[in-house]
Formats: structure tokens, sequence, C-alpha cells
């Protein structure tokens, strides 16, 4: 995400006055899924029949608007920006390489000069199935050209065998003439045509590395476009290249919303589309995003109707959606439709400078296709996190979003639940906790514990999911193994040599090992009553380190801020659960131990 997340929402986190509050109580009626010994968690993907894939290890480039030369390596495997092989790509996209993407016309001397480049690394993750094929997925993710840099794309990864091959893959065009795209999300309609909802921005570097976001005609890297927008391109249905993707809406790029002046600031952006045949907003098109102006930050949404051709009407005047609060920063905007019709999002709100420790969560509907909007009590409140930098033991990997949102597909007690997880810490750790709305949203149970491990480590980064049968899955990042010790095979693969410096690290490097450090993927799942389904299910066939060639998020100059991406997929199709995350582990595909998305596909249990 672009810095809107440091300026708006880290500050009063970096600021270190925490409230170190108690865990929450155990819903009246369920219990979390108690504990299970690191052992059994460690076989516990094989034993559910877990099956990994890399996904993004195909060959793609493309010309950035600002390249950057600089290289941090060859520490924790860094190599800077390479040229695009001399084969070129092999996932059919344009590249840039003969010319200039169209966006990029405009540009000031010296940006988007070319060459093309390759990208090499992949965090920060969405998922979606398509709802006429069950076989179709498509994944998206940042698409990184520079680490060193965080200069990014965003890209995608199609699936239409279930997830076993990712044949088509490159780069979402549309939006090349800005430093970077982010904030990976996505939405089929109910046609199968696939939306991304895109926020590209500009930045240049200044002669330390850091970024400047100077909106000036002669420094900006494009002044032929905003300096941001909240913007789509679409991939119709039927499409089978990288190519194929519509990126204009009456003669100009597709935005939602344009915002060329400084001092507002849109991020956080999230889509979804109602794709229920039987609901009267049938293909009605939500893109929410928050609109940030310094410290305070208010969520807005903009809605269409999804067209058979992969087309869209015009998108609405954005509103403004009521709070709880109404002030200072209301972000992270999750919508979610449930089969009547009623568009739901979580709202989470980080307090005004007075009160700087903690968030709170409230939820806000709309039963008329997104006209009118009633916003709801609040969900849970004084929820500490980890600060944004330097909140994770160890490592040097920035907070990222710690609570996530869903909906239910059956009703319990005539009304479709809601859910809300979330990561709290506690006395420096993090653990991942559940909490459930059987009324609309008036009342909300007891939060529940949902990691399982015994002893203290962070487990992180939630995202829910719901099956159509109405089962609940959380997934999480999870430290609770080890880094693979010396001299093994697992060590090698992981790259931990690679892993020589680390500024946030008292034990010894390369980190064999070392606790609380390598991560895993896990998930939970639970009936829709809350009853867990079994114990932790280790999602990650292999630990891998959160170090190497990890993004720096804003400066080559600052090691002590790095990047894993912010949240990562989850969605599920039929009996199947579908989780795209992180990896740098080299299952044999990635030599270079990059940040590539590996999708993980299990059976959901029914007890």
């Amino acid at each position: 995400m672009p810095r809107h997340r440091l300026l708006a929402l880290a500050g009063p986190l970096l600021l270190g006055v925490l409230t170190i509050g108690s865990l929450p109580a155990v819903a009246a009626g369920n219990s979390p899924p108690g504990t299970q010994s690191d052992s059994a968690y460690a076989m516990s993907g094989l034993t559910h029949g877990v099956s990994n894939v890399f996904a993004t290890t195909q060959t793609s480039c493309y010309r950035p608007e600002v390249p950057y030369t600089a290289n941090a390596g060859p520490n924790d495997g860094y190599s800077g920006e390479s040229a695009c092989p001399s084969q070129g790509a092999n996932t059919g996209e344009d590249t840039g390489a003969s010319a200039p993407f169209p966006t990029q016309v405009g540009s000031n001397p010296g940006f988007a000069v070319g060459p093309a480049v390759l990208a090499k690394n992949h965090s920060e993750s969405d998922i979606r199935v398509d709802p006429t094929n069950p076989n179709h997925l498509i994944g998206s993710v940042k698409w990184f050209a520079s680490a060193e840099g965080y200069n990014h794309l965003l890209g995608f990864y199609e699936s239409w065998d279930g997830g076993t091959t990712w044949p088509v893959q490159g780069h979402i065009p549309g939006y090349e003439g800005w430093t970077d795209n982010t904030d990976p999300v996505g939405a089929f309609d109910g046609f199968g045509n696939y939306y991304e909802l895109i926020l590209p921005y500009q930045f240049f570097y200044l002669s330390s590395g850091s970024h400047s976001y100077q909106i000036n005609q002669n420094k900006e890297p494009n002044p032929a476009v905003p300096a941001e927008v909240i913007s789509v391109s679409v991939h119709p249905r039927g499409s089978s290249t990288a190519k194929e993707w519509l990126t204009t809406h009456n003669g100009g790029p597709d935005y939602v919303a344009p915002y060329p002046a400084k001092g507002r600031e849109p991020d956080k952006q999230w889509i979804a589309i109602d794709t229920n045949p039987n609901s009267p907003h049938y293909n009605t098109i939500y893109a929410m995003w928050a609109l940030f102006d310094g410290l305070n930050s208010k969520p807005y949404v903009a809605t269409a109707h999804a067209n058979k051709n992969g087309t869209h009407t015009d998108w609405s005047t954005p509103q403004v959606l009521p709070t709880v609060n109404n002030t200072a920063s209301d972000t992270y905007l999750l919508p979610h439709v449930t089969p009547d019709g009623t568009v739901w999002t979580s709202v989470t709100n980080f307090p005004s400078q007075h009160g700087k420790c903690c968030i709170s969560v409230s939820t806000v509907k709309s039963t008329d296709g997104g006209l009118n909007w009633t916003g709801l009590p609040t969900a849970i409140s004084n929820i500490t996190v980890p600060s944004f930098v330097g909140g994770y033991a160890n490592t040097t990997f920035t907070d990222g979003i710690d609570n996530t949102f869903a909906t239910g597909t059956t009703r319990v007690n005539g009304a479709y639940p809601l859910y809300i997880a979330y990561n709290q810490q506690t006395n420096g750790i993090s653990n991942v906790f559940l909490t459930a709305s059987y009324d609309g949203g008036t009342t909300w149970t007891p939060s529940i514990l949902v990691n399982d491990n015994v002893n203290p480590v962070d487990e992180f980064q939630p995202n829910l999911a719901v099956s159509a049968n109405g089962t609940v899955s959380v997934n999480f990042y999870d430290r609770r193994l080890a880094c693979p010790a010396a001299g093994t095979a697992e060590a090698s693969a992981a790259g931990l040599a690679l892993d020589q410096t680390n500024v946030n690290f008292a034990g010894m490097l390369p980190p064999y090992g070392a606790t609380n450090y390598c991560i895993n993927t896990s998930i939970q799942f639970f009936t829709p009553k809350l009853a867990p389904k079994g114990s932790n299910i280790r999602l990650s066939l292999n630990t891998w380190d959160p170090q190497l060639n990890a993004p720096l998020r804003f400066c080559v100059c600052s090691p002590n801020a790095t990047f894993i991406g912010d949240y990562f997929g989850n969605t599920t199709s039929g009996s199947i659960d579908y989780t795209t995350s992180i990896s740098t582990y080299d299952d044999g595909h990635n030599p270079g131990h990059f940040q590539q998305q590996v999708v993980a596909k299990l059976t959901i249990p029914t007890s």
C-alpha cells in the first residue's frame, strides 16, 4: 500500500503508546480449538491432504514508469532491478519493450524510458472463484520489478483446472503510467467477467532512495495522468491470454475516482459484486476505499452495474459511508454481499490523536443496492495491534491489516451471520481471535482464540472465508515452527544462508533453528455457530524466511521496514478451500528465493 498506511494509520502506533489488555473471553457455548503439539501441527498439512503449487514462477516483464537501479544485495538475496531476459517474457503479455504503454505517453524526460525489466517478487494477494465455473480461479498480487525501490504494478495468475496449474499470468495492464499500482483485490461478476480494482499512484526517488510524492508538473513522473486514482481493469469472460483486459470506459482510462491534488489521497480499496441471480441487485458492483487528509480518513463507496460483455455502466458519484465514530481514521473496508442482496462492510477505526493505542471495528450495510447506508454498533473495541514498524520480534516486516470480515451463506436464527477475525497483541505476542453476530450486527459474541500453538509466538494477519454450506475458515500467518536446522536440506531450500544481516535480530545469523522468526501459513475451520472443526492445519508444506528479498517499504536506506504483504487470499469453491500466500522457499522453481505466491488447496473438513 502507499504511504498513507504510515502517515495516517501507523503514526499512533509508532509512538509506542500501547495499552496491553487481557485476552478476550471465550464465547458461551463455544471453545477454542485447544492446543496441539508443534510436531502434530508440522505434519497436519500432509495428514489433511494439503497441496501446494508455486503459481507465479513464469517469466514476466514490463517497462516501469520509474526505473530504479539500487541493489541491496547480496544480503537476503537482493539483486536489484534486472533487465528482461533476451528471450523476453514467456507470459504472452505486452512488456512495453518496443514502446511505452499508452498511459506512459506524456511522461517527463527520464521516466518510462525502458527497457522492460523482470518481475521478481510477488507479495500481498487475493484469490477469487468464478461463480459460473468452480474450476476457474484468478489470483492477484503485487508484481515487483524492484524490491529495493518498492516498485511494482499488479499482476494476476489464472487457473482453469481447480488450481492445479496456473498457465495464464502477467502484469495487469492499463495503468503502467504510474510509479506503482497497489492493493490487489478482485471480484467476478455473475457472467464470469473478472474485475480488478486498482490504486495507481505516483512518486519519484530522492538521492537518498526515499520516495517523494510531491505533485509538481516538472518533477512528478507523469503529469499527463492524475497523481492517484481508483480504477478498474476487467478480464472478460472467455479470455485466454495475459493481454485480454478491458481498461477503458467512455473513451478514457476506467477511473472510479481520480485524485489529482495533494491532500485528498485514496487508499485501502476493495470490491464486491452481487452474483446471486435471485438478488434484486444482481451484478451491482460495489467499489470502496478510504480517502485520507493528513491523519484523518473517511470511507467512500461508488457503484456500477456489470454488463455481460465485460463493460459496465457509469460509476456513481462517490458517497461517504456512515460510521460509528465518523471522525479520525475510518478505513479497511471489506465488502461482502449476503444471498438476500444486502451488502455489508466492516469499518476499522483508528482513534484520533488523543487516543493512540487501539482499533475498533464496526459494520455498515445497504439493502437497496448502495443508495442508502446504515451504520451499526461497534463490534470489537480497544484492540491493541502491533506497531507498524518493529511490531514483530526478530524480523523487519511491517504490520499488515489486523482484521478481516466475512458474511455467512446460510441463515442462523433467521439472519445471515457476520464474522470478524483479528489479531491482537498482548505482551509483545500476537494471537488471532474470532467473533460473530447473529442479529444483523447489533450484538456480537465474545471472541474465541483461533490459533492452537502451545508456545507463545506470533500468529497474525487473518483472512476469513465462508463456504456454501456455511463453514467458516480463518487462515493466518504462523510462526510456531522454528527455522530449519543448519545442515539440513530444508535449511538449504529455505535459503537461510542468504540471511546474513538483520537489524532486528540479536541472535546468530543465518537464523538456523531460530524461533518466532520463520513463517508458515495455517487455517482453522468452524461451524456457522463457531464450534471448531478439528485443529489448526498447516497450509504451507515448507517453512520460509520473511527476510529474503523482502521489498523495502520506504527506502533502500531503511532496512528496518520490509514487506511481506498486508493481507493474503482465502476463498472456497464447493468443498475446497483455496489460500494464496507468500513463500521464499525454493521448491525447484525458485532458486533466487524470491517472494512467490503459493496456492494451497485442501478439502474442507466435515467435522
